[in-house]
């Protein structure tokens, strides 16, 4: 198919249903590979394992290649995978395309990179990065920042400062350690340069807020980065090694900031004539704190009480439509003729729905990294408030009434296509709590089951899938397979995605004959969802959409 969008073509032998074809996006539920650490497994899951005894399945791969990373030994993520569900297409990805232009060297090329170099040097000033220090490589990844610094020492910076944000959600919920105390040698051996980690703190607690939900947090980390205010240590290490101390337990990613001084001053916050770099990739996490550092006057998420007069650019660009970051040192992909454009333009009546945490998933992510509808007549996006209360705390999360708007808007008659995203097995399974995930899942199971009664009464179909696994690998496991225990003798949680396949399952009450019901096709992933719903629609796919998981027959 040409790259002229155009309306789908109708499949002339399909049958058509009385009900809409509705998309449930179990976010981070997959087929776990051990038994041990399993919350889904474990779970009573009345309703999926109805689904699964009773319906065409399959295996969807949700990681890795399967949706445009580097190697097969990257877990999937949410940002990718709705990308790949919505586009029907694999894209190279934010990591991969960040690594490739990190060793062609096309970074450095780049006119923003140039700038930033420029600036420093000119004004004799200090070139910042602010991000997740790990190789968790879903939001960000230390390699990157290592490469940037050694090549910023090449080209003659002589003062740099980082601003570490933890992990502990995409690797080993406590090895800040393995990653910080190597990175302060890193920054010691570059002889005649002033490199330090200047702050820090957890990625949950400070910075990396998301989609509005909890703005202190990135007011926390503006005042430890930039104006330097925090509990003060020596170095980032001393830092990790006492909050650990006073609290048993801690996990990284909900570490409280901290502030890097001697002599009780701070020693590096962002001032007047510095560059800083958010070398965050992923762009869920970064719009907040790029909005701090970019906005004029009209900001009033919280008082900033000084703005550098500073050149900042993020990785990516986070936002293409609203083009944020004003600049951004690695072109993100370009996605075009997705799944809902392409509804869209045929005439599909559709809705997107979900609560805070995963509203900009099934919307921005889905269609490509874009904001706004394509059509505003034909499609309603709704977003269900989220609860700002710890995810452990209220496991069920806001799925029934997500449920509820569903139901309703099955029952209305009005969409021919609803898509929807229960964000409780991804955001409770990052806790690693394992109690509060099984609570998580058991709740969406319930409301699974209260969507079988509607697309029954309304004559539909029901799609079930996810984005990539979670929560169904809670444990840490050693190469034998065996579980890791910790020094209480209590499986040793894990809280990063799973690199598992994820389910796909189609719920047709009504079938009537058209594709082969017995069997769904194997080894496919995630992205071949758009060419499946579009044929359960009764619409022929573009033809260099990836192979539908049904047989028309």
């Amino acid at each position: 198919m040409a790259d002229t969008m155009h309306a789908l073509e109708k499949n002339p032998n399909w049958k058509g249903r009385r009900g809409p074809v509705v998309l449930v996006i179990m976010d981070g539920v997959g087929y776990g590979k051990y038994v041990e650490g399993d919350a889904v497994k474990a779970s009573k899951m009345k309703y999926l394992d109805w689904f699964t005894a009773n319906c065409p399945h399959t295996k969807l791969k949700a990681h890795g290649t399967a949706v445009g990373l580097p190697s097969d030994d990257d877990m999937g993520n949410s940002e990718v995978g709705h990308n790949a569900i919505g586009c029907g297409r694999v894209f190279a990805q934010g990591a991969k395309l960040v690594g490739e232009s990190i060793k062609s060297g096309l970074m450095y090329q780049g006119d923003t990179w140039k700038k930033l170099i420029k600036n420093v040097k000119d004004k004799d000033s200090t070139l910042h990065f602010i991000g997740l220090v790990s190789n968790g490589n879903v939001h960000g990844h230390i390699d990157h920042l290592k490469a940037m610094v050694a090549e910023a020492n090449k080209e003659g910076i002589k003062k740099i400062r980082v601003h570490a944000l933890l992990d502990g959600r995409d690797v080993d919920p406590t090895s800040a350690l393995t990653f910080v105390t190597p990175l302060e040698e890193y920054l010691a051996s570059f002889k005649d340069s002033d490199y330090r980690i200047a702050s820090g703190g957890g990625r949950m607690f400070i910075t990396m807020d998301r989609y509005n939900a909890d703005w202190p947090m990135v007011q926390r980390g503006w005042y430890a980065h930039v104006l330097g205010e925090g509990r003060q240590f020596e170095s980032a290490t001393k830092a990790i090694e006492t909050y650990r101390s006073e609290q048993a337990g801690l996990l990284d990613q909900d570490m409280h900031e901290f502030v890097i001084a001697e002599n009780g001053k701070p020693v590096g916050t962002v001032e007047d004539g510095d560059s800083v770099i958010l070398y965050n990739f992923r762009g869920d996490r970064a719009l907040e704190i790029t909005n701090a550092f970019e906005a004029g006057s009209e900001f009033n998420h919280f008082d900033r009480k000084r703005v550098p007069a500073c050149e900042y650019a993020g990785m990516m660009e986070y936002d293409g439509d609203a083009h944020i970051p004003h600049q951004y040192l690695v072109n993100p992909p370009s996605i075009d003729r997705t799944m809902g454009e392409y509804l869209t333009k045929t005439g599909v009546h559709l809705m997107a729905i979900s609560e805070t945490q995963k509203y900009g998933h099934v919307t921005y992510f889905f269609n490509g990294n874009r904001q706004g509808k394509f059509d505003e007549k034909l499609e309603d996006y709704v977003e269900i408030p989220s609860d700002v209360v710890p995810f452990e705390q209220r496991p069920w999360m806001k799925c029934a009434e997500i449920t509820d708007k569903v139901i309703e808007a099955i029952k209305s008659g009005k969409y021919d296509h609803i898509r929807l995203n229960y964000p409780n097995g991804d955001m409770v399974g990052h806790t690693g709590v394992f109690n509060a995930v099984c609570c998580s899942m058991e709740g969406m199971d319930l409301q699974l089951g209260r969507l079988k009664a509607a697309i029954d009464e309304a004559g539909g179909i029901l799609c079930l899938t996810a984005d990539h696994g979670n929560s169904d690998d809670m444990y840490e496991h050693a190469k034998d397979g065996s579980v890791k225990m910790d020094k209480n003798g209590e499986p040793k949680p894990k809280t990063s995605h799973s690199l598992n396949p994820v389910p796909g399952i189609i719920y047709d009450p009504e079938y009537k004959g058209e594709y082969d019901n017995e069997k769904l096709n194997d080894g496919l992933g995630i992205s071949s969802w758009p060419a499946t719903l579009m044929e359960l629609m009764g619409y022929l796919p573009p033809k260099d959409y990836d192979k539908s998981l049904i047989n028309l027959k």
